[in-house]
Parts: structure tokens; sequence; C-alpha cells
């Protein structure tokens, strides 16, 4: 039992983890054939399931190997402070920049308004459902629950759309919100995770304060780091020098950000739109376009692929039981109809200025994936039963979100595009 109690280094747990993603996207791409992320998801969960059962007929060594590990990997810190700089920004460096401005009205709602409004809604719902199977919470964990579990997160949607076949006015949205939303969910988790330390409730002023100074200056910080990246990267052209310049630029700027207090999430997205659009285009040669983008096309996939081997391992780490499976269900539900009244109102007031294909509203609501930030989000509460449950509700709804949302969303994309065609 020594080796499952072993304290291993950072760079022994980053050796083990890489390895199992490398020989799971091996599994998935010689055998499955799913898309990478959902692919590996899957079989890190069967894997999961599998040490479960194994530890209840006695063979527990496996499932305690497990639990080891992953309670010496820090999956807020490996996310919040590692990848989703890199995720992010990779994400950005793609997305068209007149395309965004086009719909800037509906995905700056959808990522503002449209997150605050789902994150009431489903706190609401939780709290009046939670004690139908026995559990209760106090209203401000269910805010919790509601900021955390309501932005789209970047990483999944961008992930799973770019194969999904969704009619391009459709992707733009979807992945111009998911930039964005997930910045305004981390700062009003945050907001709330003060209230609930403290207890006591900001004033209105303050609020706003802090959006504005958190929100705000993440944008204006990223339009500084990427004016910065831009002129340097128009000052010579040499692709070594330049893809490093970028990532430099990522992992600095994201922890002079957090340094800061400033939404390091909104500055990668802005320095990412600079960069991959302005950048592209007046400060690359062709060459160093190529070079740039396989390799943040490279890191993308790779960061992806682990982080999903992830969440499909954290299953081992939550305790489920009759109620919380059907609680689980309800919320699954309760989530799904929070983005519609969102997605409704939103398509419904804008329809003119969005000129979306008839039904868009399916996709945008069905496409609404929820990810790593809402696990790692919800780690970050206090210990105890309420954080244990809100795991368990998070957990049901990420996983639901990838594997039936990200395996369907396909079908529902190619429906509406036969209709705009």
């Amino acid at each position: 039992m020594a080796s499952t109690t072993a304290v291993l280094t950072v760079f022994d747990i980053s050796a083990i983890f890489l390895s199992i993603t490398a020989l799971l996207t091996y599994v998935n791409h010689r055998f499955i054939g799913l898309p990478t992320t959902i692919g590996v998801m899957v079989i890190s969960i069967l894997l999961s399931i599998g040490a479960i059962f194994l530890g209840f007929l006695g063979f527990d060594q496996l499932i305690d190997y497990e639990i080891s590990l992953l309670n010496q990997l820090d999956f807020t810190e490996v996310l919040l402070d590692g990848m989703l700089s890199m995720l992010l920004f990779a994400g950005a460096l793609h997305v068209n920049l007149s395309d965004l401005k086009r719909y800037k009205l509906p995905i700056g709602i959808l990522a503002c308004l449209g997150t605050v409004i789902s994150a009431v809604l489903i706190a609401l719902g939780l709290y009046f459902m939670l004690p139908l199977f026995d559990f209760g919470l106090p209203f401000i964990w269910c805010l919790l629950f509601g900021a955390l579990i309501s932005p789209t997160d970047p990483i999944a949607v961008m992930g799973i759309l770019s194969s999904a076949g969704a009619p391009k006015s459709i992707e733009t949205v979807i992945a111009g919100e998911s930039l964005f939303n997930d910045g305004i969910g981390v700062v009003i988790f945050v907001l709330l995770l003060g209230i609930l330390s403290s207890g006591d409730i900001p004033t209105v002023n303050y609020v706003a304060h802090t959006l504005a100074v958190e929100a705000g200056g993440g944008i204006i910080f990223g339009l500084v780091l990427g004016a910065i990246l831009y002129y340097l990267l128009k000052s010579i052209d040499s692709y070594q020098e330049e893809v490093l310049l970028t990532l430099a630029g990522v992992i600095g700027g994201y922890a002079l950000a957090s340094h800061w207090h400033l939404s390091g999430p909104l500055a990668m997205v802005t320095m990412g739109l600079m960069v991959g659009n302005r950048g592209r285009e007046l400060a690359m040669s062709d060459k160093t376009r190529h070079y740039i983008d396989l390799f943040w096309e490279l890191i993308d996939e790779i960061l992806n692929a682990i982080l999903f081997v992830l969440i499909g391992l954290e299953v081992v780490m939550i305790a489920y039981s009759g109620n919380l499976f059907m609680a689980a269900g309800l919320t699954i539900v309760l989530a799904l109809l929070a983005r519609l009244i969102v997605v409704g109102m939103t398509t419904k007031t804008f329809s003119e200025q969005l000129k979306l294909p008839e039904g868009a509203w399916k996709v945008l609501t069905w496409g609404g994936l929820r990810g790593g930030i809402s696990v790692a989000l919800v780690l970050q509460l206090p210990s105890g039963a309420e954080r244990d449950i809100l795991l368990a509700l998070t957990y049901a709804v990420v996983v639901f979100s990838i594997l039936v949302q990200g395996l369907s969303i396909g079908k529902v994309a190619k429906s509406i595009r036969t209709i705009e065609n």
C-alpha cells in the first residue's frame, strides 16, 4: 500500500497524467473514433467506474491509487492558473473579429445579463427543489451553484462545435458568448464566495466597482498586452521567436492579471482576438502565421485532452446516493431550462439584428456546454456537506453536457443547417 500513499513531485504527477492521456487518446483514435475530448472522457469515466467496482469486490489498490493521485493534484490550480490562459488564447486566436462585431449586442447580452439571469433562475429552482430530496441548502450556496454552472465553457464549446457542422452565424454567437461569459461567471462566483466567507452583503456600489475593475480592467489589460505583442511581432520576422513571444505573453500576462486582481480570462480572450486578427493580418509573415497556428492548435488539442481525462477520473471523488442521483437529474433539466429561457429571450428580442436561421434557439440552447471551469470552481468551495452536494450536481451537469449534448449537437446543427439552406 505504500505506493498509494507516496507523495509524488509535480513532475511525477504531470508525467503520470500525460502518459494516461496519451494512451487514452490512442485507444480512442484506434478503436472508438469519438471526438478526442469526448472519447478520452468516456474512457476515463469507465476506468474510474471499473476501479470503484473492483473496490467493492475487495480489490481496492487501483481505486486507492487513483484517489491518492487526484488528492495530490489541485484541479482548480491546474485549470484556472495553468491551462485556462493558453486554452482561451488558442480559442480566441481563430475567432474572426468582424464576425464577432456583427453579433456583439446579443453576444454581450448572453455573456453578461444572460449569465446573471441564468444564475438566479438556477439558484431559485435549486433552493425549492432540493428539499424534495431531503437536501436543503442556504440560498447563498444555491447562488454559488448558479454562478459556476451558468457560463458555457469555451473549452468544451469550441472543441466540439468545430466538428458539429453548425451554421457559421450560430457558431460565432456560441463561441463569442463562451469566450466572455466564463470571465463574467468567475467574477460573480468570487463575489458570492466572499459573501459566504465574510457573511457581509456588499453594497451595489461595491459590486459595480468590483465588476468594473476586474472585468473592465481585464479587457483593458488584454488590449494593452495585445498592442505590445503586436508591436513585437511586427518588428521581427522569425517564427521561433514569435511563437515564444506569444507563449510568454499568455503565461506572463495571465500571471500579472491574477496578481493585479484583474480578470485573466477576459484579458487572454482580448489579447487572442487582437493577435489573431490584426496581428495575423499585419504583423506576421505566411511562415510565422503557419507555425503560430500549428503551435497553438497542438497546445489546444493536448491540454483539452488532459483536461477531459481529469474530469473523467474525478468521478471517484464523488459520493452519490439514490436521492442525490434523482436531484442531479432534475438539476440537469433545471440548467437546460434556464439556458432555454435566456436564449429564447435574447433571440426573440434581437431577431432582426441576429438574422439567425429559423430554429437557431435549438442549437444555442443545446450547444451551451458546461465543462472543466465549473468543476474547478466548485472545488474552490469550503469543505463540508454543502460542497459535496454541489460537487455531485456540478459533475452530473458537466458529464451530461459533454457526453449527451456534445455527442448530439451535430444532429441538431444539421437540422438547422437544412433549414438555413
